[in-house]
């Protein structure tokens, strides 16, 4: 009965000094935690420092997104013995020089993505990638600061497709007029001088013409969350039918070290590009709106 009564006291003594040290380790994580959070606060602040100084801001992220798929005699389906892939990528860029008199803004987003089926009974089907997605754009921005907030500037402005027709059609915005910063990350510029110079091969529907464009652009990280929203219209004065706008964003999300998740999507809306795939005269265009979206593994650089 005594050896029982000692057992009992060792094994309660066990668990209590168990349940003091489990207590103990708690309260030091709890200390680490704090004294890491509170460092991590400081590095913040510095970072913002950094960030306000003169001088080049450089960086990019973007996303991949991809699958493959092989079927042998499955029968259940309409074509039995397949093979197939998607696979597509997005990148943003930017390289800005932010001075105390002027700023020069130069960004980039490509949005490509290819596609194939290749029916293994069917010797006549076409079985590499072919493209779908395609979407090129650059632009460079200059400024000559009037205020913290306003500025003269001058935009040059390109897009076009890469993988089919590059440059056909292909459009250059070149004008001049004012940008607003109304908040940090966020730019709005607004040229009613402007010349949307459009390139396209052949006798097309496509037109130039002077009008007035609008772009406002916010890219930011917040922690492990980078985005780019990018909304651009030209307004043109010979023809409501000249007109056009675009609008693309981009989200990243980083899961480990450099690698997350990442969206992409965009809609547009341009009645000459209507117009040349349907094959009709200009005003007789069903200009549907137009879209795309990317999910896949996301890389910030």
């Amino acid at each position: 009965m005594k050896k029982i009564v000692l057992l009992a006291v060792f094994f309660c003594g066990i668990a209590f000094t168990q349940a003091q040290t489990k207590e103990e380790l708690k309260a030091q994580k709890a200390e680490k935690q704090a004294e890491a959070d509170a460092a991590q606060g400081e590095a913040n602040a510095i970072q913002a420092q950094i960030d306000a100084l003169p001088g080049w801001r450089v960086g990019a992220f973007g996303t991949i997104g991809g699958s493959l798929s092989n079927f042998k005699n499955w029968y259940s389906q309409g074509t039995p013995n397949n093979s197939s892939g998607n696979i597509g990528f997005t990148v943003n860029g930017y390289a800005n020089l932010i001075e105390d008199t002027f700023f020069w803004r130069n960004s980039l987003s490509t949005n490509l993505n290819w596609v194939k089926l290749d029916d293994k009974d069917n010797s006549l089907d076409d079985d590499s990638f072919n493209p779908t997605t395609d979407v090129f754009n650059l632009s460079s921005l200059y400024g000559r600061k009037l205020s913290e907030k306003f500025a003269i500037s001058g935009l040059a402005d390109y897009r076009t497709t890469l993988l089919n027709n590059f440059n056909d059609p292909g459009y250059l915005d070149l004008g001049v007029g004012g940008t607003w910063t109304p908040v940090e990350n966020l730019i709005v510029v607004i040229h009613p001088l402007n010349y949307n110079f459009v390139f396209s091969s052949g006798d097309t529907v496509f037109d130039s013409s002077m009008g007035a464009k609008i772009v406002a652009d916010y890219t930011r990280q917040i922690g492990a969350i980078n985005f780019k929203t990018n909304f651009s219209t030209f307004q043109s004065y010979k023809s409501g039918d000249l007109s056009n706008w675009t609008w693309t964003n981009s989200f990243g999300y980083t899961l480990w070290k450099m690698i997350g998740v990442g969206f992409d999507f965009g809609l547009r809306s341009n009645q000459q590009e209507a117009a040349n795939f349907q094959g009709v005269a200009l005003e007789d265009a069903d200009n549907d709106l137009q879209s795309y979206y990317t999910f896949g593994l996301n890389y910030k650089f």
